[in-house]
Formats: structure tokens, sequence, C-alpha cells
């Protein structure tokens, strides 16, 4: 590396906003229910600051969405053309405005619970508006807004040359993809869909690799998992239940890449091309110091603190406008059919035998709920907390997690992103995941046991 090409500043620019970066992302900060990262504490703050008003101010973002996205719909493609950032989040095709005037109808429908119970009742429409978009709203805030300091102060160049030889003959992705996971890991699985999204649309990854991350290692925080696994009454035994979820996890890691549908998804990038980001490590370098160039590199572009909060005010508008309503919409129809219909028991009655050939305590219960973790993570665990069977109620919370694919967050977050991934392909990757980390949760459950 040519010292004398980069300045004394040179290195602090790459070095002090990389730094603030992990902190606020990936250290493990204690609090009075276990540990997490500066971000969600930041939200939480925000969450009880603004407790009495986030239903109402989430309510007013998603109708001014809706109505925004019908005023640019009657313009036609010119709408909004002197600011192609508001052209690109209005300007949607049919399938989005509709679902975006649908999240409109219910979110006035519950804040001033109008209509069937169904739509505003505590466990459906209630649960999204009072409780989940709360969540969202903040942490999309802060998330959004430092978002930058991960993306473009090298830290990635960093990263995704050193975790290069782990990443790509592994899980068939670059480098770079590792500080995604972490962060979904350590922070939040919707931080990580946020972050896999935006290299995407600035063409760091291609479509395979996208839908890759977004659907395999967007993964379920360490407090989220807390949170399962105290629901079920199982608190104690959170080391145990975590180490199960990450080696489940692992597997479905290393099989998904490699079958349909991810398996098939195009290899080119989001402006068409084949060819992108070379891995190659030239000669008289090693991973670190070429990764440390291309990180200083990365660093000098960036200019002024102008830029840096206008595209982490860009990210919030993005997240609130463009992943708050099909959250809204999505969520709020599988929560419905969820808890008024038994279409999930039906769907579980085939898991059934295979449960008890696994020998499984209270099979039939415990089938309830194989599949509807798909409406939301958290709805598993609820049924699940009425089973006497410690071992069973185990197996629950932890195939809750490593299904990683829910309506009411990730799947509405994947499905409201650019990441090219459609809702057959969600159905198809959340039983695929279901079918091969079943097997490995109860072997496990059984050990412990």
């Amino acid at each position: 590396m040519e010292d004398n090409k980069y300045t004394f500043t040179d290195h602090l620019k790459f070095i002090i906003p990389s730094l603030l970066g992990i902190f606020l992302f990936m250290t493990p900060v204690p609090t009075d229910d276990g540990f997490t990262i500066p971000i969600a504490v930041l939200a939480t703050w925000l969450e009880e600051t603004l407790a009495g008003q986030l239903s109402a101010i989430m309510m007013i973002i998603i109708v001014f969405t809706a109505v925004m996205t019908l005023i640019a719909r009657f313009i036609g493609p010119n709408a909004f053309a002197k600011t192609p950032f508001f052209q690109g989040l209005f300007y949607t095709g049919w399938f989005w405005t509709i679902a975006r005037v649908l999240a409109g109808i219910f979110a006035i429908a519950i804040f001033f619970q109008l209509g069937p119970e169904a739509i505003h009742g505590p466990d459906t429409g209630q649960m999204l508006l009072d409780d989940l978009l709360h969540v969202l709203f903040a942490v999309f805030l802060f998330a959004g807004l430092f978002l930058p300091l991960l993306m473009n102060f090298g830290l990635l160049e960093l990263f995704g040359t050193l975790m290069t030889k782990v990443m790509r003959p592994l899980f068939k992705l670059p480098g770079r993809a590792s500080i995604d996971s972490l962060a979904s890991w350590i922070g939040d699985g919707t931080i990580g869909v946020l972050l896999s999204s935006k290299q995407y649309e600035t063409g760091y990854y291609t479509k395979r690799e996208a839908a890759i991350i977004g659907t395999t290692f967007s993964v379920v925080s360490i407090t989220f998992s807390l949170v399962i696994i105290s629901e079920v009454g199982l608190g104690r035994m959170f080391v145990p239940f975590y180490l199960t979820v990450l080696i489940a996890g692992a597997v479905a890691a290393l099989i998904m890449p490699r079958i349909p549908p991810l398996s098939r998804k195009s290899n080119t990038y989001i402006d068409g091309k084949a060819e992108g980001i070379t891995e190659e490590i030239p000669d008289g370098y090693n991973s670190f110091t070429y990764g440390y160039e291309k990180a200083l590199e990365r660093s000098k572009k960036q200019t002024n603190v102008y830029a840096f909060f206008k595209e982490g005010g860009q990210n919030i508008l993005d997240m609130w406008m463009g992943v708050a309503p099909i959250v809204m919409a999505f969520g709020l129809v599988a929560l419905i059919i969820a808890e008024y219909t038994p279409l999930f028991q039906w769907l579980g009655l085939p898991f059934v035998p295979l449960l008890e050939w696994m020998q499984v305590p209270e099979a039939a219960a415990a089938s309830e709920t194989m599949l509807i973790g798909f409406a939301d993570m958290f709805l598993p665990s609820i049924f699940a907390s009425s089973i006497e069977a410690e071992i069973t109620r185990f197996i629950i919370a932890a195939l809750s997690v490593t299904q990683l694919i829910y309506m009411s967050e990730v799947g509405g977050l994947l499905l409201g992103s650019k990441i090219p991934v459609s809702f057959k392909d969600l159905v198809i990757v959340f039983l695929l995941r279901t079918i091969i980390t079943l097997p490995i949760i109860i072997l496990i459950a059984h050990i412990i046991f």
C-alpha cells in the first residue's frame, strides 16, 4: 500500500465513522432485559417517549403514502420527475399501489376502530399498529439515519476482502455479506434486510446474492430470540436454545443457496450486467492491506456532512413509506387468516405423523404451530405457551426463529424492498427452511431434555 497516497485525515475518515457504525449496529450493550445494540436502545427510548402518539403517526404516514401513490399513478411516469427520489418512492406498479391503498384503509379502520373486529382486534390490527409498527418506526428512524456509517466509509470494503474466503465457498456470497449477517444477528433482521436492499440497489450484490442474504442471513436478533424463549416459559434455557437456533440456521444457510428457488435467481446486477466487483487480491497485497486500501478509497469519496444526512433522511423515508404500508397490508391479512380461520391448523396436519414418529410429545397441538409462523413469528410461541411438555415448547420456539420468513415483518420488508423475491418464493423458502431445520432442532432437543 502506498502510504504517501493517503493523508492522516484519510485514515481517520475511514476509522472514526466505521468504529461508530460498529458501535451503533454491532456492539452488544447490557440493558434490564439482557443484551442489545445501541440502535435498539435509542429505538426503545424513542418508542417510550412517543408511546401515546406513534399509532397516530404511523397511521398518517401510511395514509399519506397511499394518497401520494395514487396521485403519482394518475399523473403517470413523469410524476415528481424533478425529484427522482420521490418519483421512485411514489410511482409504483398497480399491485403495490393497491397494496398501499389497502394499507391506508386498514390503518384508518384500526386507529378509529371501524368495521369488523377481525381488522382492528387486539390480536390482529392493534398488534400491528400499536406494537410492531411502533418498533419499525423507531428502528427505521435510527437505522436509516446511521446506515451510511456502515455502508459509505469503507467498512464493507475491508470486511468484504477479509471474509471472501469464508463466505464465497460456504454460502456463495461476497465477503461483505458478513456485515449484513452480523448486523441482523446482534441487532435486528430488519436492519439486515435494509442493508442488503441498499447494497443491491447500489450494485454491490447480484440478484441471486441479494435474494440469498435477504431470505437466509437476515437472522433473528439475539434480543428477539430471548423474547421468544421467555414467552414459552423457558427463559432459563436461553443458551442451549440459541445454540440450537445457530446450528439449525447454519445448516439451512449451507443448503438453501444451492437449491431452487434461490439457486435459480439470475446472477446479474440490478443494471443487468453480469460481471461485477472483482474479489481477486492483486500481487504485493494480502487480504488486510488490500481491503484497507479499498476502504480508504471509499471513505475518501465522502466529502460533506450534508450528503450524509441527506442519504440518511432518504433511507428513513424509503423505509417508512416504502416498507411500513406493505407490512401493514400483508401482515394484517396473514394475521386475520391465522386468527379467524383454521387454515394453518389444516396445513399443519401433515406434520402430525412426522412429529409422532420423531417422538415429540403433544404432536397434534404442536402441528398447529408449524406453519402459523408464516403470518407472524410471535404466533407459534403464543400458541405453544399452553402446551405442557417443555421439550415441545422448546422445539416450537426454536423452529419459529429458524423459519425466518414471516409476513408481518421480514416477509413484508422483503416484498417492499427492491430485493428480487416474489410472494411465491417466500412461501417456498419458508417451507424448505421448516423441512430442513425441524429434524435438526428435534434431534438437539432430545439430547438436551
